[in-house]
């Protein structure tokens, strides 16, 4: 007997139309809902992928990866800090910063702000700052000038424009109080646009115009590093601080946005395992599609074994029938998916129109937009994971099948 005999059987069984309608509508319940769980799975990781990358690409753009700052004094000698992060194999990039942290005046009250003293000539090997304004505004950056650049949303709850100057209240040395402050004025020329909390209370000047402002004579609050491989920037951090004579504070981004990270990997895992439920749920209907199947069937069967047919070929006919669900949902919601998480962030921004709504807002996420990323390796994880589960549905109610007594069957036929 021909080893493709039970396949084209169950090819057969597959194609013609039950006895009884039900069993069709459990079939398709079925194949529908492995089809859309494997494409909904799909999208969410393609998701959380595309969050991903823009926390690496974006926040990690622009923030240190790592950072070594002075304790209760400027570093005094950074380029001896410089010459040992050379020699690191690890690190990328290096460049000094000055810090100024105080207040400025908007309507019904205070913001804080932190004010970043750069070199436009360093910074760029440890920050892509620099893309997320216009040429002129970074150009703006390296005169010794009291320019100052905002982020947008900042520029709009201050109601100021390009142009305008903003005051900038600090208090004096070994004091808190307001009262004793000093005011710096800055003019504003330019804005980058960032999203997130960075961009409301982040501002960048000239750090050498900031050194002559404090009278820090040479030296710099810290130096920030930029590594290879993010998720080693603790260690790296930490390798450059202990080999300085100077006493440093080591931070690195984990301190700072690592609750980032370790959200989007807990909504990954959690959604991972919701859909994987969904799509286990849609598999056992394959069960009850297969034990309504084998009922509908058994005369067919009987025959069949009556004319020799063995029991393995009879299982093989309904694990095929059943396996054939399965293929189908997960083709289904693999192409699917594929093709909404290539198109996610297009449609995000249409339902955004179309409904006047905003999914993300950039004043509290670090983007303002849904992104996307898909990966290869989910994709053929997600279809094997379907595949896998609804070949093992199919394995009870084929076992049934073989049980079937022929004179019993064909009796009450």
């Amino acid at each position: 007997m021909s080893k493709r005999l039970p396949l084209l059987i169950g090819w057969r069984f597959y194609r013609a139309r039950q006895a009884n309608g039900f069993i069709n509508f459990i079939s398709f319940a079925s194949t529908a809902g492995i089809a859309l769980g494997v494409a909904v799975l799909i999208i969410v990781l393609s998701a959380m992928n595309g969050f991903e990358r823009e926390l690496q690409q974006r926040l990690l753009g622009v923030i240190s990866h790592g950072e070594l700052v002075g304790v209760n004094a400027p570093i005094q000698d950074w380029q001896a800090i410089t010459e040992s992060a050379t020699n690191h194999p690890e690190i990328a990039g290096i460049a000094p910063f000055t810090r100024l942290q105080g207040l400025v005046q908007r309507q019904g009250g205070f913001q804080g702000l932190v004010l970043n003293g750069i070199d436009v000539e360093l910074e760029p090997s440890v920050s892509s700052i620099a893309q997320f304004m216009d040429e002129s505004t970074w150009a703006s950056l390296a005169t010794s000038e009291n320019n100052i650049v905002l982020g947008q949303s900042l520029l709009d709850k201050l109601g100021l424009e390009v142009g305008d100057s903003i005051a900038m209240y600090t208090p004096e040395p070994n004091s808190t109080r307001l009262t004793q402050a000093k005011s710096h004025r800055f003019v504003v020329s330019g804005v980058y646009q960032l999203g997130g909390e960075i961009e409301s209370t982040q501002a960048y000047v000239s750090m050498a115009y900031l050194n002559q402002l404090l009278n820090m004579n040479g030296t710099v609050t810290g130096v920030r590093i930029k590594v290879d491989n993010v998720f080693n920037a603790q260690r790296v951090t930490r390798d450059l601080g202990y080999a300085q004579s100077e006493y440093v504070y080591m931070n690195d981004w984990t301190r700072t946005q690592g609750h980032l990270y370790q959200d989007i990997q807990l909504v990954r895992m959690v959604m991972y395992l919701v859909l994987a439920l969904v799509i286990a749920v849609a598999c056992f209907n394959i069960v009850s599609t297969l034990v309504m199947a084998v009922r509908d069937k058994a005369s067919e069967v009987a025959i069949l074994m009556t004319m020799g047919l063995k029991r393995m070929a009879v299982m093989s006919i309904f694990i095929m029938q059943g396996a054939l669900n399965g293929v189908m949902g997960c083709t289904l919601g693999g192409v699917i998916g594929v093709l909404v998480a290539q198109n996610l962030s297009v449609i995000a921004a249409t339902i955004e129109q179309t409904l006047g709504i905003q999914l993300l807002a950039s004043d509290i996420y670090f983007i303002d937009f849904l992104p996307s990323e898909l990966r290869q390796q989910d994709v053929m994880l997600v279809i094997s994971m379907g595949l896998v589960m609804s070949l093992l549905a199919t394995l009870y109610p084929a076992w049934k099948a073989t049980q079937i007594a022929p004179a019993t069957a064909l009796a009450g036929r």
